[in-house]
């Protein structure tokens, strides 16, 4: 396989297509709450009070949502992970391997420096998907690595 213009790129699946139902969800019922509201006891639910809940909806529909952003990115220079929170840009060179175990919700990448960064955008829920993220970005560190010079040694 040659890894001249070839780029990858993957999400979870699995997980995405349950934090779009589950945020999709919560925003319904917020909105039904904020709209359907207004009179409570003795209480009043007034405009800005409704406006407020449907707010409150996205906000955490939104918070549901970063779950799912994830993704990994990769071509013949490098590989891209951004998780939840944060990111890492790495060259091929300083990746030893790539993994996936059995009891690991997700795949690692496993530096050179002996740290491990997890990869949350391939996931092991994702089964023949998650097995096809980790061949596809083998493959293209074995290309990356044949191409680059031995190291020489004195």
């Amino acid at each position: 396989m040659s890894s001249e213009g070839q780029r990858v790129s993957f999400r979870p699946q699995r997980t995405r297509k349950v934090c779009i139902a589950a945020a999709v969800a919560v925003l319904v019922l917020f909105t039904f709450i904020g709209t359907a509201l207004t009179e409570v006891g003795e209480g009043v639910f007034r405009t800005g009070d409704q406006y407020a809940m449907i707010g409150l909806g996205i906000v955490f529909a939104l918070g549901i949502m970063a779950v799912a952003r994830p993704r990994v990115e990769a071509d013949a220079d490098g590989v891209r992970v951004r998780n939840i929170i944060g990111g890492y840009e790495l060259p091929w060179g300083a990746v030893r391997a790539i993994n996936i175990e059995r009891n690991q919700p997700w795949m690692s990448l496993e530096l050179e420096n002996d740290d491990t960064v997890s990869v949350l955008a391939v996931q092991a829920v994702d089964r023949a998907y998650a097995l096809q993220a980790v061949q596809s970005l083998r493959a293209l560190r074995a290309a990356a690595r044949a191409e680059q010079p031995a190291p020489a040694v004195s």
